[in-house]
């Protein structure tokens, strides 16, 4: 089973850039988009109904701000729009599909980049839902955590850590959150396959970034330790255009 994540960056955009001719190319089991800046009723027919897959949408009550959806080729068990804190809700950041074996989220992470109340929002979001995460884990429940994390985790994921100590993504009390996140027994699952560098998800439109592969790894799978051997594979696709994110991917053994 395949499973890719990737921040669009505006669904309506990314559609015209050829964003169908992909999915049909690369058929994943499981899609997960952020920031589609989209209500359903916004959308074309051609992204209303994707042939193949089942499609399931929460958008922000903001028009045109945040939102994710998930396509899966196998119809969920349940669907869950958010995670029942209304802050966090109101600005469509989860959806969690359950199937037999796992619980995924689609998130994506608020941005602290505004300013201190906004990076305050965000900190608060990572321990609100790690209170959740736990508890899910802790019943027995596996869960997959999809998305862009609004946060590069180790110097080796982004190309110029130094410079960006005191910004927004990768400041010490960011990187902290996602410290926790691991001590509390989640994997990033890249890690467990590619422990090279210059590997990235997100580059800014300025100043060519991307060509020159200025980039930050912001955008991960993590997965809850015992559901580790489930995941055979991961991956990074920078060749795949027409966002300021590139997709990311794990793989699940059949046989889970």
């Amino acid at each position: 089973m395949r499973l890719f994540s990737w921040n669009v960056n505006g669904v309506r955009a990314i559609e015209k850039k050829g964003f169908l001719d992909w999915m049909d190319n690369v058929a994943p089991d499981i899609l997960c988009i952020q920031e589609t800046k989209a209500n359903f009723d916004q959308l074309p027919d051609s992204l209303q109904s994707i042939d193949g897959y089942h499609g399931y949408w929460h958008s922000g009550v903001r028009k045109g701000y945040s939102g994710v959806a998930t396509f899966c080729k196998q119809e969920p068990l349940d669907v869950q729009y958010g995670i029942g804190i209304e802050k966090y809700d109101r600005e469509g950041r989860v959806l969690i599909t359950e199937f037999e074996n796992f619980l995924l989220y689609n998130i994506y992470f608020p941005n602290g980049q505004k300013d201190e109340h906004r990076l305050q929002y965000k900190l608060d979001f990572y321990d609100d839902l790690l209170v959740i995460l736990n508890e899910q884990v802790e019943s027995g429940v596996n869960v997959v955590v999809a998305g862009d994390w609004n946060t590069a985790h180790f110097p080796i994921d982004l190309a110029n850590p130094k410079a960006n100590e005191k910004n927004s993504g990768f400041m010490p009390v960011e990187r902290a959150q996602l410290d926790e996140y691991v001590e509390n027994g989640y994997i990033d699952t890249f890690r467990l396959f590619h422990d090279e560098p210059d590997r990235y998800s997100w580059w800014t439109y300025r100043f060519g970034a991307r060509q020159r592969n200025i980039g930050w790894r912001i955008d991960y799978f993590f997965v809850n330790e015992s559901f580790v051997e489930s995941v055979s594979d991961a991956d990074i696709h920078e060749d795949v255009m027409g966002s300021d994110h590139c997709p990311v991917s794990i793989e699940l053994v059949d046989n889970f």
